[in-house]
C-alpha cells in the first residue's frame, strides 16, 4: 500500500468516527419520520461541511446510510438526499447543490451543479381535480444514470440517461435516453450520436448501468 493509499484509509476511518452522531442521530429518526425524511434532514446538514473534509463526511455517512455508496464517489457542498434506496458506485462525481431522489448513480458518472434528480416523472399525483396535488399519491420510481454519463449543470433528470450519454446544461429529461448520445431542450431530445453518426432514437430504452 503507498502512502497515499495509507493516508486515504485513515482519513475514512477519522471521517466514519466524526459522524457517528450524524448516524446516531439518523437511526433515532429513521423510524419517528420515515427513512427519507430522516435522510434528507441529515444530509443538508452535512451538506454544509466545504472542501475535502466535507466530501470525506457526507461519503463517510452515505456508505452507512443509502442502499450503496463506494468508497471512491464524491459528493460535494451542497447536496442532499432524500431516498434511501439511491444507489452510488465507483468515482461516480455528484456535483454542489444538487437534489438527488431514488436514483442508481452508475460508475464514472459526472453530475455538475445544481442538478435534480427526482423520483421518476410522477412523484406526485395529478389526476385528481377537486383533490390538492400535495394529497394525492404519487410514485417514486428509480432513474437510472449509465456509466460514464454528464449531466449538464442545472439539468433536470427524469428518466433514464444511458451510458456514456451527455446531457446538455438547462436539460428536462422526460423520456428514457439510449447510450452514447448528446441531447439538449425542455424536454430534452437526441441532437446526435457522440461519433458523429446519425442520431439514435431518444425512445430506445437506456441500458441498466
Amino acid at each position: 500500500m503507498s502512502m497515499r493509499d495509507a493516508l486515504k484509509t485513515v482519513a475514512r476511518g477519522l471521517a466514519t468516527l466524526v459522524v457517528v452522531p450524524a448516524l446516531c442521530s439518523f437511526w433515532i429518526r429513521r423510524p419517528i419520520i420515515g427513512a427519507d425524511r430522516a435522510l434528507e434532514g441529515s444530509t443538508q446538514a452535512l451538506g454544509l461541511v466545504p472542501g475535502l473534509l466535507g466530501q470525506y463526511l457526507r461519503r463517510a455517512f452515505l456508505e452507512r446510510t443509502l442502499a450503496h455508496c463506494a468508497p471512491s464517489a464524491a459528493i460535494a457542498f451542497g447536496t442532499s438526499f432524500s431516498a434511501e434506496g439511491t444507489r452510488i458506485d465507483d468515482r461516480a462525481y455528484i456535483g454542489p447543490n444538487c437534489h438527488i431522489g431514488l436514483a442508481h448513480i452508475a460508475r464514472d458518472v459526472l453530475i455538475a451543479p445544481c442538478v435534480h434528480i427526482p423520483s421518476g416523472s410522477h412523484v406526485h399525483g395529478t389526476r385528481e381535480l377537486t383533490v390538492p396535488i400535495r394529497d394525492q399519491s404519487g410514485v417514486h420510481q428509480m432513474v437510472h444514470v449509465g456509466a460514464g454519463a454528464w449531466i449538464g449543470a442545472l439539468a433536470i433528470v427524469m428518466a433514464d440517461v444511458g451510458s456514456g450519454t451527455i446531457v446538455a446544461a438547462g436539460a428536462v429529461v422526460t423520456k428514457a435516453l439510449p447510450d452514447n448520445v448528446i441531447a439538449a431542450g425542455v424536454p430534452a431530445r437526441v441532437l446526435r450520436a457522440r461519433d458523429g453518426s446519425e442520431p439514435a432514437s431518444s425512445a430506445t430504452s437506456s441500458s441498466a448501468p
